[in-house]
């Protein structure tokens, strides 16, 4: 049955165009999918029935995973079976009247704008790692990019002059993003001052650079967030997320539209951009409680 695995892979790679993390979590899914299966005794993908596919989640249930993560697993599920229909490998879709795990809306955790400020000014100084992380910091909460879009800037795809940067988002959709004044006055100092100096053999695209000279990291920019969030004296758990959730709930709380909050944050879907109106009802409500007399 891996056989329809590597069929499936190859599917989401050339016609969806998903990013390589993403197949990699579809790969893990399906692949404890398939392997929970032939231990069950079901050696044929025709011969997969709805209650192996109950039986599978209610597995994952024992093992502890929480309701996200088995609705995630079974919309992966639900995803390959779909393929296997459509392909005409199979006759019947199993999948099709399992119900997924109830999932309470989890709202994202966001910086208030006094935080933001204490993390944009947490790297002071003229030194070059200062100047550096405080341009990805402002960059970031300018524009609300993901942590991979970040760190996979190139230099030509920054217009200074005109204020705005194109990114490759997910599914390898590019999107133009623009860049304020704050933001374009760093990275001016940054790219006039600190990141020919990194770039010692001259050659490297990437806007973003570590110390030694190639292309940041995700994973040490995610250091980089969380020593200067530390600085700040910022006591919430924060990640490179944390600042793209406030990006997005700092421009709705201040009257910008949905619409366009999607747009920039690149989201395919704009239910997925509605959480934020969430995130603003509950602030408007703990305030409310907080300072109405009768609250």
């Amino acid at each position: 049955m891996h056989h329809y695995l590597d069929l499936f892979l190859n599917y989401l790679l050339v016609e969806k165009g998903l990013a390589a993390h993403t197949i990699e979590a579809y790969s893990r899914d399906i692949g404890k999918y398939l392997e929970f299966l032939s231990l069950s005794g079901c050696a044929a993908i025709e011969r997969i029935r709805p209650l192996d596919v109950a039986a599978f989640i209610a597995r994952e249930k024992e093992a502890g995973l929480a309701p996200r993560s088995r609705a995630r697993a079974l919309s992966a599920v639900r995803m390959f079976h779909r393929f296997l229909l459509v392909e005409q490998y199979v006759d019947t879709n199993p999948t099709a009247i399992i119900e997924a795990p109830k999932v309470m809306g989890k709202l994202p955790s966001v910086l208030s704008g006094r935080e933001v400020e204490n993390l944009l000014a947490a790297p002071a100084g003229a030194g070059w790692l200062s100047i550096r992380d405080r341009a990805m910091l402002e960059v970031l909460y300018a524009t609300g990019l993901r942590v991979s879009e970040l760190v996979g800037l190139k230099v030509r795809d920054v217009n200074l002059d005109a204020g705005y940067l194109l990114t490759m988002g997910k599914g390898s959709k590019e999107r133009l993003v623009p860049l304020g004044e704050s933001s374009r006055n760093v990275l001016r100092e940054y790219v006039g001052t600190v990141r020919n100096r990194l770039d010692r053999g001259g050659d490297c695209p990437y806007l973003f650079l570590s110390r030694l000279g190639g292309p940041m990291s995700r994973q040490a920019f995610w250091n980089i967030i969380k020593k200067r969030a530390m600085e700040a004296g910022i006591l919430k758990n924060i990640s490179p997320h944390t600042l793209r959730h406030s990006f997005a709930t700092h421009l709705l709380e201040n009257g910008a539209d949905l619409r366009s909050v999607q747009l920039m944050l690149g989201h395919a879907d704009l239910s997925t951009t509605q959480i934020y109106t969430h995130v603003t009802r509950e602030r408007l409500k703990r305030l409310h409680e907080e300072f109405h007399p009768r609250g």
